[in-house]
């Protein structure tokens, strides 16, 4: 029990399995579980327009670092970007507590190898719904970090040490959320909140929608839309899905052309993470994005490319 614990603080502890590898674990569920359980405290704690602006921030803010450097960085190499800043937005969508950039990345580039197949660890198509939105995320299996699909960064040692303390960014974004409401509370009381209530609305039901709009592209995305392009996978679109993950619900698309930095095709294809990478652009802090376009479809690279792709721009 004392290994599973330590496993919460450092994954590199090689806790023993206890039972099937393929069901949840609950004893290394219990920080996602209260992370959920949290949000029941808004009973005692209430809510105010302060509380809700600062939900609200921190999940735009997490979900671009996660749809844009967790995914269309670190996944795909989609552009470039220089390792500060890489590391600074891969610190900021740690702090959502789905693990770190390395665990995630190569996760994500076996999800695009096995899509749809029985490899596939969250295809709703092979083992159901919940299965593919979250009980994967807590099954032994998947708990370790697949380095092999991930030489590009082999070298880079503050992304190593990240995702081995993968809770550091969330509790101390939990701590600056109390210290947050404290501060208001003193010097801004008209505000109305205090310390539990940014605990509670700021951090924890943030981080609770953070997870399931981000856990929706790995089930709903593969249920429900449209499929424009024939992927040999269940991938679709989904407006509604685009809109809540910044842009990560044209889903079919981006299964089409995995190694393209924009997901929208489309001019009416929201897709906010590529306006937010675009704007980061025009300072130089990230360059070289490509965009797909879908005029020139016949001269693009297919799915299959991906990998050489990305070994050749690591």
């Amino acid at each position: 029990m004392l290994e599973s614990i330590k496993c919460w603080f450092d994954t590199q502890t090689q806790a023993p399995v206890r039972g099937d590898p393929d069901k949840i674990d609950w004893l290394r569920a219990v920080p996602f579980l209260a992370v959920h359980a949290g949000c029941l405290g808004v009973i005692w704690t209430g809510i105010s327009p302060i509380a809700v602006a600062v939900c609200v921030f921190l999940y735009v803010l997490r979900m671009f670092a996660i749809t844009g450097f967790y995914h269309r960085y670190f996944s795909h190499r989609s552009f470039r970007s220089s390792r500060p800043l890489a590391f600074l937005f891969a610190f900021i969508a740690c702090s959502s507590a789905q693990r770190g950039p390395l665990w995630w990345a190569a996760h994500h580039r076996h999800h695009h190898k096995d899509s749809d197949l029985p490899g596939d660890a969250h295809s709703p198509i092979q083992h159901g719904f919940w299965w593919s939105h979250c009980g994967w995320f807590l099954a032994p299996r998947h708990f370790p970090t697949r380095h092999e699909l991930l030489r590009d960064f082999k070298d880079h040692r503050e992304l190593h040490w990240l995702n081995r303390f993968d809770m550091l960014p969330p509790v101390l974004l939990g701590l600056f959320s109390l210290a947050l409401g404290w501060a208001l509370q003193h010097w801004a009381p008209s505000l109305g909140t205090n310390p539990g209530q940014m605990l509670v609305v700021g951090f924890a039901i943030s981080t609770t929608l953070l997870y399931h709009g981000t856990f929706s592209i790995n089930s709903l995305s593969h249920l429900w839309g449209s499929r424009p392009y024939s992927t040999g996978d269940d991938s679709r679109n989904n407006f509604l899905l685009a809109l809540i993950t910044l842009g990560e619900g044209w889903h079919n698309n981006h299964h089409r052309f995995p190694a393209y930095t924009n997901q929208g095709h489309r001019w009416w294809q929201l897709d906010l993470t590529l306006w937010g990478l675009r704007s980061l652009s025009l300072f130089g802090l990230v360059r070289d994005l490509r965009i797909h376009r879908p005029r020139l479809a016949e001269t693009e690279l297919p799915q299959a490319a991906l990998p050489e792709l990305e070994s050749k721009r690591g």
